[in-house]
C-alpha cells in the first residue's frame, strides 16, 4: 500500500508530462517552419510598422520578438503530441509578404537611399509617399511585410540581381497580396481607366499581373480602383472583363496562370505591345511566364536575350510555336 502511495506523484506527473510538448522540441518545429516559409521569400523586406529595410536574421528575430510568436510557442506546448499544421499556418500568415506592382518613375528610392533608415520619417513628397503609403496598406491590411523591386533589391549587386530577376515571378506568385498602384487614374474613375494606365503597358508588369494569386488595383490616392472593395481583384467581373479587352489575355489565364498553361506564341503575343525601359528587360521579364532560369547580361541586345529564351524554351518543351512570332515582335519591340 505504501509503495502505491509513493508512486503516485510519479505516475501523475508522467501523465502531465504527456498532455505537454517539450519546449525545444515546439521551438526547434516552428524554426523548421520559418526556414521553409523563408527558402522562397524575398530576400530583404520592409517592416510595414517600423519601416524600416530587414534582411532575413531581422525579420526572424522580429518574429521571436512577437507575441504572435508566444502564441504559436505556448499553444504548440499545450497540445501533445505536437501538432505542425498549426505551426506552419501561424509563420506563413506571420511572414507573409505584400508586394508592390507599380510603373518606376523617374527619382525612385533606391536600396542606399532607406538602408538603415525609417521610411515613415523621410520627407513625404514624390516617390517617398508612394512608398510611404504602400507600407500603410500593407500594414492595415494586417501584413507585416512589404516588397518594392526599386528599394529591395541592391542594383549594384550583380549576383544578387541575377537571382531577383530569375526569382521574382515566384515571389510575386507566393506573395500574400499584389498591391497594384495606378499613379496616372486619378480618384473616382471609372471603368476603363485602367485600361488606359501607363502601367497597363510596361513590359515588367505582365508578370506581376499574372503571377500573384491576390491583387488589388490602387488609383492615384490610394484609393481601391471602382470602389471595389472584394478581398481579390481577381475575383471582380468587372476587372477582369476589362483587363481581357485591354489586353487580349483571356480571363482563365489572367485569374490562374502558370507558366504550363499557354504556348510560347501566345505568351509572345501578350508581350508584343508592351514596352520596357532597358530593351534586353523585354525578355527578361518574361522568364517566369515561361517558366526558365537563364543568365541576365544587361549589354547583349534584345534580340541575343529573346534568342536565348526561345531555345531555352523549346529545349525545355519542345513547343516551336513562337518561332514564326518571334520576328514579328522583335520588329514591333
Amino acid at each position: 500500500m505504501l509503495s502505491k502511495l509513493d508512486d503516485a506523484p510519479y505516475v501523475q506527473i508522467q501523465k502531465l508530462r504527456r498532455q505537454y510538448v517539450n519546449q525545444s522540441e515546439a521551438e526547434d518545429a516552428i524554426q523548421k517552419a520559418i526556414h521553409a516559409q523563408l527558402e522562397s521569400a524575398p530576400l530583404r523586406l520592409l517592416n510595414a510598422s517600423t519601416g524600416r529595410l530587414c534582411n532575413r536574421e531581422a525579420q526572424i528575430t522580429a518574429f521571436m520578438e512577437s507575441t504572435e510568436y508566444k502564441e504559436i510557442l505556448y499553444s504548440s506546448m499545450t497540445h501533445a503530441p505536437l501538432q505542425t499544421e498549426p505551426i506552419t499556418e501561424a509563420v506563413a500568415k506571420y511572414f507573409g509578404w505584400v508586394m508592390l506592382s507599380h510603373r518606376w518613375e523617374r527619382k525612385e528610392l533606391l536600396l542606399h537611399d532607406i538602408q538603415d533608415k525609417d521610411v515613415y520619417s523621410l520627407d513625404p513628397v514624390g516617390t517617398v509617399l508612394k512608398l510611404q503609403k504602400f507600407c500603410e496598406v500593407t500594414r492595415d491590411a494586417g501584413y507585416h511585410w512589404a516588397w518594392s523591386n526599386a528599394c529591395c533589391i541592391d542594383q549594384t549587386n550583380n549576383v544578387e540581381l541575377q537571382d531577383s530577376v530569375n526569382s521574382m515571378f515566384v515571389w510575386y506568385r507566393d506573395s500574400a497580396l499584389t498591391i497594384i498602384y495606378l499613379s496616372d487614374v486619378p480618384p473616382s474613375s471609372k471603368s476603363g481607366a485602367l485600361a488606359n494606365s501607363t502601367w497597363n503597358t510596361r513590359g515588367w508588369t505582365l508578370p506581376e499581373l499574372l503571377a500573384p494569386k491576390t491583387i488589388l488595383f490602387y488609383q492615384s490616392d490610394w484609393t481601391l480602383y471602382l470602389d471595389d472593395r472584394s478581398p481579390n481583384h481577381k475575383e471582380s467581373v468587372a476587372i477582369i472583363q476589362e483587363l481581357e479587352d485591354s489586353t487580349g489575355i483571356d480571363a482563365q489565364a489572367l485569374v490562374a496562370f502558370h507558366p504550363e498553361m499557354r504556348s510560347a506564341r501566345e505568351k509572345l503575343q501578350w508581350a508584343s505591345t508592351r514596352v520596357t525601359t532597358v530593351e534586353e528587360d523585354v525578355a527578361y521579364s518574361l522568364f517566369g511566364i515561361f517558366g526558365v532560369h537563364l543568365p541576365v547580361i544587361y549589354g547583349e541586345t534584345k534580340q541575343n536575350a529573346l534568342g536565348r529564351l526561345l531555345q531555352a524554351t523549346i529545349a525545355r518543351s519542345g513547343d516551336i510555336t513562337a518561332l514564326d512570332w518571334v520576328g514579328k515582335i522583335i520588329r514591333i519591340l
